[in-house]
């Protein structure tokens, strides 16, 4: 029986010759590590097979190129064009249809990004970037892309969408949208042709509606098509939502579903509007495709930052939609779609937009997730889950989430676990967020496994310090150390005076913090504990020792924060040093030697986390096993320490 509160995002809906099983897809991401010299690798089809696994009617795989001699945007990309691509492709075909899934791909060209350096692609040493006109950008000369070659590349789309048939795919997704290849040429932003290409709108859709003829002779009037754009670019010069609306009514006859978007992905500061970070309201693009689809009468799929059942539930209900597609949200839990249809919508870890994936992408050029620890590690999923294990006997300090994680993963192993928290509730480092509006999915993700913890049968003793004496009584098989960091305290004059206090004491203390907030520390905490503070009316300044402030984030967070900074005008004073605190604020060194107050009725200490190790030096070899869980182990992102307590959990 179907979860009747959620009965129209379970309803089928025909594209084509299919018929798909529910309203969910996935939508078509992309990964750094996705392929080597153009092919698939097993770890690649492991993470889009975990989705289909999960639920979704559609897995759509991202940016296959067409063209690869001119559209890798990044630096791996499966090749459409390469013959040695065909294999992976139907491998993965192969999987995603063994879960009662439709396989999808993205057919994707980079334009002027097939020879620039991009944020995932290294310089194209020797490679002539290709526009839809010439453009000298910060990345370098682009030249307009040739009469014949700009043919070829269209007529490329079509072989892809070919080769992904034969391979076993059942659908494809044309990217028109982000600023890619038909998105500069939609614009007038970046298409200045005087050929039969530019000038009038018409002339500049001419690529995109010859690539749509291509595809659809290629494969056929069964096959579906979908069309992936921006609603909107949200850019000064850039395409509107009145060009959205007038693109899909030209392409609609062309095309079985429309996926609307939105932004540009070559400005950091629209990119997290593609991709709403935490900061931004839940579903702030569905009012685009919204828009555009009363206009047509094709069906129209929203994405970005939809998150919450009962959101998705509304957007096909009300007929703001009719598919929504889950990018991140099926990174936090693969298996969303099957939990929403049996009911169990308490154990759905939701995604917070943190954007850790990206960052980590950016980084390691691997993927990760904050609150699923197997994102990135799909094709070893297995091995874990299929390790042999003897029921023992374990024992958890601290009820954060990585203690958490650890007893859940534990008990559903089979052991007997046992979780002690000093304090009177559970959380730890995820507790503050219930404070915190943009924070708040953390607190949901404390809800889901403070739940799951009762369903495995995890013992839970509140008020209980982990000691020596309570080991030696107990005498576990296994001892997991998760008691946390302690913030640092800087050693200045006046440091424990009444206007000061740590940032976690004050989240759910908001009405003893002043008008006037100075925050010391500009990393992440610092810089999170100052846009709380400037939401709430506050006068908020920063003093930062470094020369810029979030540099512990990822770049896409980093940019996301201070956007969010600069709205509620919080003054930041980057290679800034704290030297004393006063009753009317906070004497600082300025980055030119001199030393001022900044005013402040109160003072909030955001320096960092130093991981308590007393803990493990008393009770080191207390047990067979004993672990450090997280920031016991080193002070870092809830990251972490989930993933190790979901691992170490594994090994015993």
């Amino acid at each position: 029986m179907v979860n009747n509160k959620y009965e129209h995002l379970f309803q089928p809906i025909k594209l084509g010759g299919l018929t798909l099983k529910n309203r969910i897809f996935s939508a078509p991401t992309s990964l750094n590590w996705g392929a080597v010299d153009g092919n698939l690798t097993l770890d690649t089809i492991a993470y889009y097979e975990l989705k289909a696994k999960g639920g979704a009617a559609v897995v759509t795989m991202g940016e296959s190129i067409v063209h690869s001699a001119t559209g890798k945007s990044h630096d791996r990309q499966v090749e459409l064009d390469n013959p040695t691509s065909l294999v992976g492709l139907a491998q993965l075909a192969r999987a995603i249809k063994r879960h009662g899934a439709v396989p999808s791909a993205e057919l994707s060209h980079g334009g002027k990004w097939g020879g620039l350096a991009s944020m995932a692609g290294v310089l194209k040493d020797g490679k002539i970037a290709y526009g839809a006109s010439d453009e000298m950008t910060p990345a370098g000369p682009v030249k307009e892309m040739p009469r014949d070659l700009l043919l070829e590349v269209i007529d490329s789309f079509g072989k892809g969408a070919a080769v992904l048939q034969r391979a076993g795919f059942e659908m494809c997704t044309l990217h028109a949208g982000h600023g890619w290849f038909f998105g500069q040429f939609l614009s007038e932003r970046t298409n200045h042709r005087t050929d039969d290409f530019g000038g009038s709108f018409e002339n500049r859709a001419k690529p995109l509606l010859m690539a749509l003829d291509s595809i659809r002779k290629a494969v056929g009037p069964y096959f579906p098509i979908d069309v992936r754009m921006s609603g909107d670019e949200y850019l000064k010069g850039g395409l509107t939502l009145e060009d959205g609306i007038r693109l899909a009514k030209m392409i609609e006859d062309k095309c079985d579903i429309i996926n609307v978007s939105a932004g540009i992905h070559e400005d950091l500061e629209l990119y997290i509007r593609t991709h709403p970070t935490q900061f931004l309201e839940k579903g702030p693009n569905v009012f685009l495709g919204a828009e555009i689809r009363k206009h047509v009468k094709v069906p129209i799929s929203t994405v970005g930052a939809i998150v919450d059942p009962e959101m998705m539930e509304d957007i096909i209900a009300s007929g703001k939609a009719d598919v929504v597609e889950l990018g991140r949200p099926l990174l936090a839990d693969p298996y969303f779609p099957v939990k929403l249809r049996d009911g169990r919508e308490k154990e759905i870890v939701r995604c917070c937009r943190c954007m850790g994936c990206f960052g980590e992408s950016l980084k390691t050029e691997c993927t990760s997730c904050m609150v699923n620890p197997v994102i990135g590690n799909e094709y070893n999923e297995w091995i874990a889950k299929a390790q042999p294990t003897t029921p023992k006997k374990v024992m958890i300090a601290g009820g954060g989430p990585g203690g958490m994680y650890a007893a859940v993963t534990a008990a559903e192993r089979g052991h007997d676990v046992t979780l002690y928290e000093k304090t009177d509730k559970l959380g730890g480092a995820l507790a503050f967020a219930q404070h915190v509006d943009f924070k708040y999915g953390l607190y949901q993700f404390k809800e889901v496994l403070e739940y799951k913890l009762g369903k495995a049968g995890v013992k839970v003793v509140l008020n209980t310090p982990v000691t020596k004496e309570l080991v030696e009584n107990k005498k576990p098989d296994v001892l997991f150390l998760a008691n946390g960091a302690s913030p640092i305290i800087p050693k200045i004059e006046g440091i424990d005076s009444a206007n000061v206090t740590v940032a976690e004491k004050a989240y759910g203390n908001e009405d003893s913090i002043g008008q006037k907030v100075v925050v010391m520390g500009g990393g992440l905490v610092g810089c999170e504990t100052a846009a709380h503070f400037g939401r709430l009316g506050r006068n908020v300044t920063i003093v930062e020792m470094r020369d810029d402030i979030a540099m512990d984030a990822e770049i896409f967070y980093q940019t996301a924060v201070k956007v969010e900074l600069r709205k509620n005008n919080t003054e930041i004073l980057c290679n800034t040093t704290g030297l004393k605190v006063t009753e009317q604020g906070l004497v600082v060194r300025c980055a030119d030697g001199t030393e001022k107050l900044v005013e402040a009725d109160t003072i909030i200490c955001a320096a960092g986390y130093r991981a308590n190790q007393d803990l493990f030096e008393e009770l080191c070899n207390s047990a067979p096993i004993v672990q450090r869980i997280g920031d016991a182990r080193k002070a870092g992102k809830v990251t972490y320490a989930v993933s190790d307590g979901y691992y170490m959990a594994l090994d015993i």
